[in-house]
């Protein structure tokens, strides 16, 4: 499916107004110009929208999804990638963490919002993202709007800290913040040595033990191994094709059909062969 991209400046209230770009790359079906798809919010690794990003974003996009991708650090940067270096990454850690949790919420909050107001969206809406992008995509599970997110790498949510002066990730999953909400896919490499065994098996333990719907995978790949560019020798592209089609069939079954309410009959599974 032909994609476009565009970018939307939006107003950031908690930045007195300093907008933060969003990045939108849609479906185009030719002779259809009225048609709508499902939305997901792409949330980026500490180094902004880069080329990696855009052809993750892309690749969803030209499966039938209107993408937004949201320059997460608005508040110190243009809304131009950081560089794959020592000093961009070092920039990037330093902005991860003085950056507030609330504005982290806020940045996910306008991403959803512009996906819905969109004249191609039908109001279904997923995230996903990597690295600091997998933390915000699993913040943005607590949003009832979003109907599934879908997680890699998610760095930080073992050690409960994101930015500054807000609350702790697993804990609002254990205060039931997740109850009733949507599909969580969380996705790891067990060679990463930004979230340990010892982390996930805590991440693991705390969703299983608040009863939320989620996939939990642990394959053999370090850190980032979706990256195709500058991933200093982590890049899996066999792998990172077999767990995209993982993430687009929980995204088919999740927004990309419309199966009318959710209905929880607190069944327990047969045990049958």
């Amino acid at each position: 499916m032909l994609i476009t991209k565009d970018f939307h400046d939006i107003p950031s209230p908690l930045d007195g107004g300093r907008p933060i770009r969003v990045f939108v790359i849609s479906p185009v079906v030719p002779n259809y110009p009225q048609a709508k798809f499902p939305g997901v919010v792409v949330f980026s690794e500490i180094y902004q929208v880069t080329g990696p990003v855009e052809r993750f974003a892309g690749s969803i996009a030209s499966q039938g999804y209107v993408v937004a991708c949201p320059s997460t650090y608005h508040e110190f940067e243009s809304p131009d990638p950081i560089p794959y270096d020592t000093e961009g990454t070092d920039r990037g850690n330093k902005h991860k963490i003085e950056k507030t949790v609330a504005a982290y919420d806020e940045d996910a909050t306008l991403s959803i919002n512009l996906l819905m107001s969109l004249k191609n969206c039908n109001g279904r809406v997923a995230a996903t993202g990597m690295c600091l992008g997998g933390h915000l995509a699993f913040r943005a599970a607590f949003d009832h709007r979003v109907l599934a997110s879908i997680c890699f790498f998610a760095t930080d949510i073992h050690s409960e800290t994101l930015g500054k002066g807000g609350d702790d990730s697993l804990a609002r999953v254990r205060e039931g913040d997740l109850k009733g909400k949507g599909e969580l896919v969380m996705i790891f490499g067990k060679q990463d040595t930004h979230v340990p065994r010892a982390g996930r098996d805590l991440i693991r333990m705390t969703l299983e033990d608040a009863n939320v719907p989620v996939s939990f995978l642990e394959v053999q790949a370090q850190h980032a191994f979706i990256r195709d560019e500058q991933s200093k020798g982590r890049w899996d592209a066999a792998l990172t094709r077999s767990l995209f089609a993982f993430m687009m069939e929980v995204l088919e079954r999740t927004v990309g059909r419309d199966l009318g309410p959710r209905v929880d009959f607190n069944k327990e599974s047969e045990h049958v062969c």
